[in-house]
């Protein structure tokens, strides 16, 4: 029996609907199990709050991000990766660019006043050094601040003792931090000379030991670029600049 022309009006009608209501339909059905898994995360780790879980971009998995941590689970909770996401078909690795991302952010909410400033004249370019004053190459770099900022580099330096609280570069940091000259404390310490000093809030220093550790940093010197890209350890001036032209990082 061929149908009525009311019945294929109807049966039109009826998949028009379903198209129009599906894609809500889904978007429900995506934010309740986002809300899921939120919850079950979060109530399994202390440090990650629901905000850090968000879609990713594979199908049945979710990316949890702090900082420049970044790992996924699967949509029922269930299983936790961690490890580099790759999209092969356009050779790029999803997870470093969402590290990238956390850095840039975090960098990006640094003041000058919150950092040590070596700054030239004519600045191309800026980047941001989580230093030790008692690393060896952390000095070595310093040796050279002269030439970094006469290749137009700026250096925003943040204090990061590697051994922890309690340490003596712990304790020189903070005395660095309370000089009255802080970028001439920075240098005397860095030579293991005397400087002046005086008592007043060091707080930022665990600020920046906080900060550099959700960076992922492995040691230091640690120099962070502008668009979230770290590099673990130390560069000349010329190989820094030559880096920096690479990346393709925009000159100020």
């Amino acid at each position: 029996m061929n149908p009525s022309p009311a019945s294929i009006r109807y049966g039109i009608f009826a998949i028009c609907a379903a198209i129009v209501v599906s894609p809500a339909a889904q978007a429900d059905a995506v934010s309740e199990e986002l809300d899921r898994v939120r919850d079950k995360m979060a109530g399994m780790f202390d440090a990650i709050e629901p905000e850090h879980i968000n879609k990713s971009p594979v199908d049945g998995w979710y990316e949890i991000q702090k900082g420049s941590i970044v790992a996924y689970v699967s949509a029922d909770g269930r299983y936790l990766l961690q490890g580099d996401l790759v999209d092969l078909e356009e050779q790029v690795n999803l997870s470093e660019l969402a590290r990238a991302q956390a850095r840039r952010e975090l960098m990006a909410s640094l003041t000058d006043a919150d950092t040590i400033l070596f700054s030239p004249q004519d600045v191309k370019y800026s980047v941001s050094v989580f230093t030790d004053v008692e690393c060896t190459y952390c000095r070595r770099l310093h040796s050279q601040i002269n030439d970094y900022l006469a290749a137009g580099i700026q250096v925003r330096y943040l204090l990061y003792p590697r051994n922890g609280p309690a340490s003596r570069s712990w304790n020189t940091s903070e005395e660095v931090w309370c000089s009255p000259d802080r970028r001439n404390a920075l240098t005397m310490a860095k030579l293991d000379r005397k400087f002046e000093t005086s008592s007043c809030d060091a707080s930022i220093v665990q600020s920046h030991f906080t900060m550099g550790q959700n960076v992922g940093l492995s040691g230091t010197p640690a120099i962070v670029l502008d668009d979230g890209t770290l590099i673990g350890g130390y560069l000349t001036p010329d190989q820094l600049l030559a880096r920096l032209e690479q990346n393709g990082t925009a000159p100020k």
